[in-house]
């Protein structure tokens, strides 16, 4: 338990809950063993160490992606879902509706995406006059482009047919979305730095609304654009979400370290 002198802060807080309480058995075992293995003065130590062992982890995880995605190619699987919903999409098509949707879809991009993360993490940064909305944006930002390129590379899975593209037409590996891998991390990420801020439950509910309904639209149109398929967009959402979950832990590990310097972790019995 926290100290009975050191009351939370309001970067230790999502609305009543504690980001340094840990509830479930794995996070009281990974505070166990942090605690063993790293001394209490070096939480910034053990927040590098978790996200360089993570993105290590994740990295080969995507790697490992090729294997699975290779036997349900083979097996024509992917081809059940992935044609019928780009014909779908081509059918929605207008030039006024095109046009909007390619407007909406640069914001995702290599220039968009880090431009408006940039601007709302600076905002943050100004208003809690501390580094860590920078630290954890850019290990997150770091971890989504390694990810990205290692998926496309590895994978190297061609695009849909230029025909049923919009134009500019994108020649990069398709598997997995970047934009939507890129899009998901930082957006989570963001959200979970305006949830810290935010004290009202309107506030809380409207961020996680609005950035679920940011992340699911960049991913679909992708595949209106005809820029990737589904299943593209699908891997981006969920390496996306775990690595952004993966950046979430690592930062509730250091706050805990950096709060707790007297304390004993709880036992593993539930």
């Amino acid at each position: 338990m926290r100290p009975a002198d050191r009351p939370p802060t309001p970067d230790d807080t999502i609305g009543a809950r504690d980001l340094t309480s840990w509830h479930t058995r794995f996070g009281r075992w990974l505070v166990a063993v942090t605690t063993r293995t790293v001394q209490w003065s070096s939480a910034h130590l053990a927040f590098v160490v978790f996200a360089a062992v993570a993105i290590i982890v994740m990295v080969g995880l995507v790697e490992g992606i090729e294997t699975v995605y290779e036997s349900v190619v083979r097996n024509n699987s992917l081809s059940a879902v992935d044609q019928p919903v780009l014909d779908a999409a081509v059918g929605l098509r207008s030039p006024a509706l095109d046009s909007a949707v390619t407007t909406f879809t640069d914001i995702g991009g290599p220039v968009g995406m880090p431009i408006l993360a940039t601007l709302a993490v600076a905002v943050i940064t100004w208003r809690r006059r501390r580094w860590t909305p920078i630290v954890l944006a850019v290990v997150a930002a770091a971890g989504s482009l390694a990810m990205t390129i290692v998926g496309k590379d590895f994978v190297d899975r061609a695009r849909p047919p230029a025909a049923l593209a919009v134009p500019p037409l994108e020649v990069s590996p398709s598997f997995p979305s970047g934009h939507t891998l890129n899009a998901t991390v930082l957006t989570a990420v963001v959200a979970y730095l305006v949830l810290i801020e935010t004290t009202a439950t309107w506030q809380r509910v409207a961020t996680v609304t609005v950035a679920t309904v940011f992340v699911l639209a960049m991913g679909l149109s992708r595949v209106f654009l005809g820029h990737h398929w589904l299943t593209d967009v699908v891997a981006g959402w969920l390496i996306g979400l775990a690595w952004a979950l993966v950046v979430v832990t690592a930062h509730r590990l250091w706050l805990t370290l950096r709060q707790r310097p007297q304390a004993v972790a709880r036992p593993l019995t539930p």
